[in-house]
Parts: structure tokens; sequence; C-alpha cells
């Protein structure tokens, strides 16, 4: 009786490893080829464009911003989930399964439409800025749209899904019986949190930051939309170079450098996530 040959098995892989070729492969290689022109028009061979980028400090400040914006995000989304998640933790089941609902909720409406509805609450007439004028706490409205902080509530707000879910399943996941333990050797709630739950959920805490971490500094939309014209970040600053400058080369490489730049920053906090987790494991 003959053994099947190991080519056989990947047999069924071949059609998704052929759509992964087709559909992220072979157009990253043309964005390689494309930035290693001079200029636009395809002339020569050159790094040109990366010194470019290295030498431009307005395209290094974007970068930055763009990172920056993504990790506040995370950590604001971070800092709303705990609470969320612990809640429908101690809820029944009828509260659990309204909470998980609203939670899913975001994810089955399109992100224009949640877009817009920020642009609807954060405008010069928006909801925020006719409720404060009308309780008197304002004299006159406040610029929410268009500005850094109403950018990341709204991001913050769309991503909270890819936080709230890996985070409900690390609690649900705890042995409830060592939070009690600690209670029952003394130790507030705040101690509790901070010696028991905290350490043994930090796996969905940082699939969580990666999560939105990588969503929100991509999401050029609500970038668009939200930031408008005076918050220049990636996504839309390779939109600009590409389709408003037709600066292609450029537009390559700024895009491989912020994928480079992206896939860096989550290959470190998923690094510093298994050194604490076996710092843990050893403690």
């Amino acid at each position: 009786m003959s053994t099947p040959r190991p080519t056989g098995k990947l047999a069924p892989a071949l059609p998704l490893a052929l759509v992964f070729l087709a559909a992220f492969v072979l157009p990253l290689v043309a964005l390689v080829a494309i930035s290693l022109f001079r200029t636009p028009a395809f002339a020569e061979l050159s790094p040109a464009q990366y010194l470019r980028f290295l030498g431009d400090p307005f395209s290094l400040r974007v970068l930055a911003d763009t990172v920056m914006l993504g990790l506040e995000v995370a950590l604001c989304a971070l800092v709303l989930a705990y609470p969320l998640a612990l809640v429908y933790v101690a809820s029944g089941p009828l509260i659990r399964t309204g909470l998980i609902f609203l939670i899913l909720l975001p994810l089955l409406t399109s992100t224009v439409v949640r877009t817009f509805a920020w642009i609807v609450i954060l405008g010069r007439d928006g909801i925020v800025n006719s409720a404060m004028l009308s309780l008197g706490l304002w004299d006159s409205p406040a610029r929410l749209l268009y500005s850094w902080g109403g950018l990341v509530l709204a991001l913050t707000q769309i991503q909270l899904p890819l936080m709230a879910l890996p985070m409900i399943n690390s609690l649900l996941r705890l042995d409830g019986n060592l939070a009690r333990a600690a209670e029952g050797l003394g130790a507030g709630r705040v101690r509790v949190f901070v010696t028991v739950i905290l350490p043994l959920t930090l796996p969905g805490a940082i699939a969580g930051l990666l999560l939105v971490f990588a969503a929100a500094a991509t999401a050029f939309i609500t970038q668009t939309l939200i930031g408008g014209g005076r918050i220049i970040l990636m996504p839309s600053y390779i939109y600009q170079q590409s389709m408003g400058v037709q600066d292609w080369p450029f537009a390559a490489a700024l895009s491989l450098i912020f994928t480079a730049a992206v896939i860096g920053i989550v290959a470190a906090i998923g690094a510093l996530s298994r050194r604490l987790t076996r710092g843990l494991d050893a403690a």
C-alpha cells in the first residue's frame, strides 16, 4: 500500500496560495520595483525616493504622527475595554446578550456610516456643541471636528470591538477562584486587578492592542473625514502623492516604509508581550 505524498496533502491549499500570490505578493513586488525609480517618468533606477523620505522632516513627522495616533487609539480602547469586559463577565445571560450585541453592532455597520455619524456628533452645530451651549457650559462652539482629539475619539469608538472581544475572551478563560482567593487573603479590588486579573489577561490585551493599532493607523476613511485637510497622516499622504501629484515612485516608497513601520511596531509589541509573559510565568 503506497503512502500519500506530502504534495497531495497541500493540494487543497493551492488555490488559496495562488490568491495570496496574486493579491499580495505580486502587488508588493510591483511597489518595490516602482519605488526604485528616480523620477515619475520611470527613467532611472535609484534609491533616491527612500533617501528623499529620510531627508524630509515633514515626511518623518507624518510617519511619527501616524504611529502616535495608532498607539493613542489602542491605549484608549484598552482603557475602555477592560471595564466593559469585566461588566460582561460579571453579568447574567440576558445582559451578556445585550452587551455582545452592542459590541458587534458597529462591525455590522459600514465604516463610512459610522464616520459620518461622528461628523454629525462633533460638528460645529453637532450634538456635543449644541448640548454644551444649551447647558451654558460653553460660551461658543468648540472645534471638535478636524482636531486630533476628535480623531482619536472617533477611531477609539470605531475600533473598540477589536479590543473588547479579545478582552472578554481572556476574562472568560480566567479562573474566578483566583480573584476570590486573593480577596480572601485581604487584597482589595484594585490590588486584585493589578496582581491577578491584569497579568493573566495580558495575552488578550496585547492581541487587542495589535489589532487596534494596525487598524487605526491605516484607517484612511476616518482619518480623512474626521481629520480633514488639517491633519496629514500616512494614508492620506500616500494618496496625495499618488493621485494628486502623480509621483508614483515616491508614493510606492511611502507605502513600503509605512508597511515596514507598522509591521515593525507590531512585531516589537509581540516580542515585548512574550517577554512579559515569560517573566510572569517565572515569577
